[in-house]
């Protein structure tokens, strides 16, 4: 059985078929149908960076225990935290995987996609509400369930501050409620389009205080003629959406029923996963034979008369 890079904190190997995941802080790994985050070891690691792993993923656990002081109707969108230990936290185990490999493999319809952004909006408003600041909004944190429902997981880079803080002007260092939303916006894109986007909050490097910045416009992505492209590009002005239940309320009123045929006339079957087209005159047939078929229908209906 072969041993993958990582090591448990008694330096035993762990082994690619256990390892879920890793990242910055953790590495999880697929014991008795849950899912163990325990701090990140490799071979190498010296005693220091270990430390800091440990002390990273108690933090973190300050998150996971905040987050269940609510009842499980106010987190459903949020994976399911079964047991905080020292060093390893029990979460539900997600059998779909991550968002981010999950559309490597598959291509979603619109009404997929539009459900799992109305949930990740949903995840940001049940965590702010617990005074809780993301800040690592990306398509490969959050899971799928067997349901092909989204779960938020990986409050690593998360800010955990005082419940009686006023969540609309909070800022941790340039992070804030509207910093998650432009990095959802970036999520959102990144499924639609299958292009990979990030709203870097140091793309000019890390300042000498630390702080976050928002983006310039020209480092993202042109969202015209985009499905949802409106919406995405309030989510990159920073203020467009004041908190993410306005953000919810916007991606609730989009009627996906208007936009199923050309969902259709879109799907994998006319374009590749650039997003070309793959035959032209396959598509022109299509739309000219729906129009003909309207037309027809039309032209079918009695006339009123007065």
């Amino acid at each position: 059985m072969a041993s993958s890079l990582f090591v448990d904190l008694d330096e035993n190997p762990l082994h690619d078929n256990e390892v879920l995941g890793y990242g910055r802080i953790g590495v999880v790994i697929y014991r008795d149908n849950v899912a163990v985050k325990i701090p990140l070891r490799h071979p190498w690691s010296s005693d220091e960076d270990v430390q800091l792993n440990k002390e990273a993923l108690e933090r973190e656990q300050d998150i996971y225990h905040r987050l269940n002081l609510f009842s499980k109707e106010q987190i459903d969108c949020i994976v399911p935290c079964l047991g905080l230990h020292k060093n390893a936290t029990h979460l539900g185990y997600m059998k779909n995987g991550d968002l981010r490999t999950y559309m490597a493999e598959n291509q979603p319809s619109r009404a997929l996609q539009i459900t799992w952004f109305r949930q990740m909006a949903q995840a940001l408003e049940q965590i702010h509400d617990k005074r809780v600041l993301v800040a690592d909004v990306a398509t490969r944190n959050p899971l799928l369930d067997s349901d092909l429902f989204i779960k938020v997981c990986d409050f690593s880079e998360a800010s955990l501050l005082p419940l009686d803080t006023a969540m609309k002007t909070a800022d941790d260092d340039g992070f804030s409620i509207q910093t998650d939303i432009g990095q959802l916006g970036a999520v959102m894109y990144e499924v639609i389009t299958r292009q990979k986007c990030d709203f870097d909050l140091f793309q000019e490097g890390v300042p000498l205080d630390g702080r976050a910045i928002w983006p310039r416009r020209y480092s993202l992505p042109s969202t015209d003629g985009l499905w949802l492209g409106s919406i995405i590009e309030k989510c990159w002005v920073e203020g467009g959406f004041q908190n993410a239940h306005a953000l919810s309320q916007a991606l609730y009123s989009v009627d996906i029923a208007h936009t199923s045929l050309w969902s259709k006339l879109t799907s994998m079957s006319f374009w590749d996963r650039q997003g070309h087209l793959r035959n032209s005159v396959v598509m022109l047939a299509v739309v000219v034979t729906a129009v003909a078929i309207a037309g027809s229908w039309t032209r079918r209906q009695p006339l009123t008369r007065g």
